[in-house]
């Protein structure tokens, strides 16, 4: 005899859309996150409906009809309308083989309505009205289920059918094979993550660089600045004459004495000019040529830095880029394996379930 309720029959994991009913063309998802969305069988009413629930609240609460066609609009997306609910759903998948389980057992479930049918009106087991799934719950069921790495989410009845040991050898197969998946999707998420952290100490170090750098640049812009003012004063101090000195006039001395003393210190002068004229002009040459080339030096080194700066500058971006782009691939990899773990334990429960009632 059969039960009085709905029994899941096949589940995946999706990102819901509805088509907007404003312009018929735009879609409008449901969530944020994939949702699981599961085919249900009524024996009661020998009805399949598809069902995904957000919370509280049916997102998918589709009767599948024998006229109803599933389409594929990409390698990842699919679609049907529905039109006791006037609206049009869509469904994103993670892969390509995702999306073609969904589109299989939609034809299959689709071919099974049609059979019912005609089974109805040929005058076969009249259908009475039995308690289905409301908008706002779903009743609870026996499932298998997995958490895990799988192609799939299979979910099955406790009334089904025990398996066969060639059956049973099959999904200890997939069971083995299952748990080597999970460990591969582990390495390559710890892998990620490891490449993720280095990236971010490689980003830290240039940050750490490029401030040291630009630290030294402003340094040496200083000390330039301060040798071109050296070498402006050197340059006004050479081009002004030294003060001629003068003689007082000694009270009481007569005139020959004076001239002879003024001769005395011309003659004094004239040698101390020719002594220390060419020594100083020789010594204010050597230092404005130096300061000259110390100023050249520093302006060279000041443009290697500044090409320096820039090359880190762009090797800051090129880390940035690289950095989100890993973060980019490490929010992906955890999201599906996160999917592939809560499949795989599904599908172990389940195993355990189907072996627990093999003879």
């Amino acid at each position: 005899m059969s039960t009085a309720r709905e029994q899941p029959i096949f589940s995946t994991r999706a990102h819901v859309f509805q088509i907007d009913p404003a312009t018929k063309r735009n879609w409008i998802p449901a969530g944020k996150h994939a949702l699981t969305v599961s085919y249900f069988y009524d024996a009661t009413r020998n009805v399949y409906r598809i069902i995904s629930l957000g919370g509280a609240k049916a997102i998918i609460n589709s009767t599948v009809t024998p006229n109803m066609t599933f389409t594929k609009t990409s390698q990842k997306f699919g679609q049907w309308a529905d039109s006791r609910a006037n609206t049009v759903y869509g469904l994103g998948f993670a892969s390509e083989q995702h999306l073609t389980q969904f589109a299989e057992k939609f034809q299959e479930v689709k071919e099974a309505a049609r059979l019912a049918r005609e089974k109805s009106q040929d005058g076969g087991e009249l259908t009475s009205p039995a308690l289905g799934l409301t908008a706002h719950q779903v009743p609870p069921s026996p499932l298998v289920s997995a958490n895990g790495p799988g192609d799939e989410k299979l979910f099955r009845s406790q009334s089904a059918d025990a398996p066969g040991p060639a059956e049973r050898e099959r999904l200890k197969k997939m069971l083995s094979e299952g748990s080597v998946g999970e460990v591969q999707w582990e390495a390559e998420f710890f892998a990620l993550q490891d490449s993720n952290n280095k990236l971010a100490g490689a980003l830290r170090e240039a940050n750490a660089a490029a401030a040291q750098w630009r630290q030294q640049l402003e340094a040496q812009r200083a000390e330039a600045e301060r040798l071109r003012q050296r070498v402006a004063e050197l340059e006004a101090q050479a081009a002004a004459e030294p003060p001629a000195g003068s003689e007082k006039e000694g009270p009481g001395q007569s005139l020959e004495q004076l001239e002879a003393l003024v001769q005395t210190k011309d003659q004094e002068i004239q040698t101390l000019r020719s002594q220390t004229s060419g020594s100083r002009e020789a010594a204010d040459t050597a230092e404005r040529e130096e300061t000259q080339q110390k100023v050249q030096d520093l302006e060279t080194r000041n443009a290697e830095l500044e090409h320096q700066l820039r090359a880190t500058e762009r090797s800051l971006e090129e880390a940035r880029v690289e950095r989100e782009r890993a973060r980019a691939e490490v929010g992906r990899a955890a999201q599906l394996l996160d999917v592939r773990l809560f499949e795989l334990s599904e599908l172990r429960e389940g195993l355990a379930r189907l072996a627990e009632g093999a003879p």
